[in-house]
């Protein structure tokens, strides 16, 4: 009989977007946070399709299969926290494994906690609200009652800094969580321990080793338990796990169902410091992995098959000289890689833009944020506006897709700053582009400059010296109708990281733009005043013709299958 687990690691839980849509809906289908989620999806045959559902029913009617089949799902590539996490805890000598998605493996997840494993983790890189973590909380306690849970990542960094908000620690000397706030937030949660660390992989170590033993986890460092009804922090030990010692042994993962797309990281946090994002001070200084460790993980995910690698790093291409390094490994050990990576048009010149092209890059999501040069300076963005003008045709010269990345209403935005960004994304030429409302989150380096801007509010709903909420939703609106030429990719489940997925999939990139030029037809028939029959008339025309779109990547599926 096989030994249970010591540790299952749960990926991402990505709930039905009906689901999802309804919960946002009771915020009022005129709110922020509505209006928001209202570019991510199309109303169609009297259901509301996110693209990824438009593109499994376009797909599945050009096959002629049942509409509900799906070949394509948002995060089928292995959920590198969970893999990662998983890796971590084998290097030390403990039985692990992981759920990349929970919605589609309850099966498999249901078995595996049948034979109780000592700890369930899960992680929370994509969450902002608790319910997906609620979904696999109350699964856990059906299916394995004994089975330590514990929670870690960036929704529980999230919660810890809102409860400082003010400055006031959220514990006393005494460790004791005084913030009801975080209490009130923990008790939704209703895991056994939740990691405070932003690494947490040694935490993690310490917890199943002593869970599988049956030891109380109070002498476990960087954890908040809950103990005779009231929360306690343990011992602060802040960790420093070398890149080159934490890096993924791809070979062990061979048996598992990874596909042809495989994610990695070479380092860890930022070297900048943008005013609205709080993930440089939450992970520290940046770190490096050394080119050859880099290397034996190519090696490793050559040797699985690999065809295409999306690079995590926030700051891919920073050190330069370091990315000239790993561009001139990919060249000279010709692995063959499609890769994509976020990218800096500040930290480049021209043997880096050759380089990467030579090196089989096809795609970079450029954090552009504003056309704005007062909102750049605002924002603390160690860019100009005119290296992000030649960034982007450099990278249009050889051939490399573009994805611009853009947030409105920050503090200090006006009517004609939004201006220059939309003048910005009309003559830059970029392949896809999104706006996005500013979130005003407590914690980010924005909210200690809350009194020179006059801020209020919190999340989607605020107001500054110059702007509201509700205002930049109604730019946005407008930006959506006037840009032609750069194609809109919505927030949910369909960014700029989908594309190397559905290459992965058989949809080359022509293929992918046409979908997404006849969903977002339908999108702005959706959005815009248009009368019904029009209206219906229009989508049905755009859902033919993304029916014609999937014919194609399905024929030529057909034809690369033997007989």
């Amino acid at each position: 009989m096989i030994a249970p687990l010591d540790c299952i690691v749960v990926g991402y839980n990505d709930p039905p977007f009906e689901r999802y849509e309804r919960l946002i809906r009771n915020y009022g289908v005129d709110s922020e946070a509505y209006r928001d989620l209202r570019y991510s999806f199309v109303d169609l045959h009297g259901r509301r399709l996110n693209y990824v559902d438009l593109l499994n029913y376009a797909d599945a009617a050009a096959r002629g299969a049942a509409p509900g089949s799906r070949r394509f799902e948002s995060g089928e590539i292995p959920n590198l926290a969970a893999v990662y996490l998983t890796n971590f805890l084998r290097q030390h000598g403990l039985r692990a494994g992981y759920i990349n998605l929970f919605q589609q493996e309850k099966a498999r997840f249901r078995e595996l906690l049948e034979q109780g494993p000592a700890v369930v983790a899960i992680t929370t890189t994509f969450y902002i609200l608790n319910f997906p973590v609620n979904e696999i909380v109350e699964f856990v306690r059906e299916h394995s009652p004994r089975t330590t849970i514990v929670v870690g990542g960036p929704l529980i960094g999230n919660h810890l800094r809102t409860a400082q908000e003010g400055g006031q620690p959220y514990a006393d000397a005494m460790g004791l969580v005084q913030s009801d706030r975080l209490r009130a937030a923990l008790d939704d949660l209703s895991a056994d321990a939740y990691v405070i660390d932003p690494q947490g992989e040694r935490t993690l170590v310490d917890i199943v080793s002593r869970a599988r033993e049956g030891r109380d986890l109070s002498g476990v460092p960087n954890l908040l338990v809950k103990q005779h009804g009231r929360y306690r922090r343990t011992m602060v030990s802040p960790e420093n796990n070398p890149m080159d010692h934490v890096y993924i042994h791809w070979d062990e993962f061979a048996g598992d169902p990874l596909g042809p797309t495989l994610q990695t990281r070479t380092a860890r946090s930022c070297a900048f410091s943008c005013a609205f994002c709080s993930y440089p001070e939450r992970a520290g200084n940046l770190a490096l992995a050394g080119v050859d460790t880099v290397e034996r993980e190519f090696d490793a995910m050559r040797d699985l098959g690999t065809r295409n690698v999306v690079f995590i790093d926030d700051t891919f291409n920073v050190p330069l000289a370091r990315f000239k390094d790993l561009c001139r490994l990919l060249i000279r050990k010709r692995y063959g890689f499609r890769w994509f990576s976020y990218f800096r048009c500040s930290n480049a010149d021209a043997e880096a833009f050759d380089l990467m092209a030579e090196a089989g890059c096809t795609g970079v999501f450029l954090g552009i944020e504003s056309g704005s040069p007062t909102i750049l300076k605002n924002m603390h963005k160690a860019a100009r506006i005119e290296q992000y003008v030649s960034g982007i045709a450099e990278l249009k010269a050889r051939g490399i897709l573009t994805f611009g990345s853009f947030i409105l209403g920050f503090p200090g935005e006006t009517a004609e700053t939004i201006r220059e960004t939309r003048d910005f994304i009309r003559t830059t030429g970029l392949d896809y582009y999104r706006t996005q409302m500013w979130y005003y989150e407590h914690g980010t380096p924005i909210a200690r400059e809350r009194e020179k801007y006059r801020m209020e509010g919190e999340g989607f709903v605020w107001q500054h010296a110059t702007m509201e909420s509700m205002e930049a939703m109604d730019h946005i609106d407008r930006i959506f109708f006037e840009i032609d030429g750069a194609r809109w990719l919505p927030q949910w489940s369909f960014d700029f990281w989908f594309i190397p997925y559905a290459l992965g999939k058989g949809i080359t990139l022509e293929q992918f733009g046409r979908f997404v030029d006849g969903a977002n037809r339908m999108l702005a028939l959706d959005v815009a005043s248009v009368p019904e029959g029009r209206k219906a008339h229009g989508k049905e025309d755009a859902f033919r013709a993304i029916v014609d779109v999937a014919r194609d990547w399905s024929l030529a599926g057909e034809a690369r299958t033997p007989a």
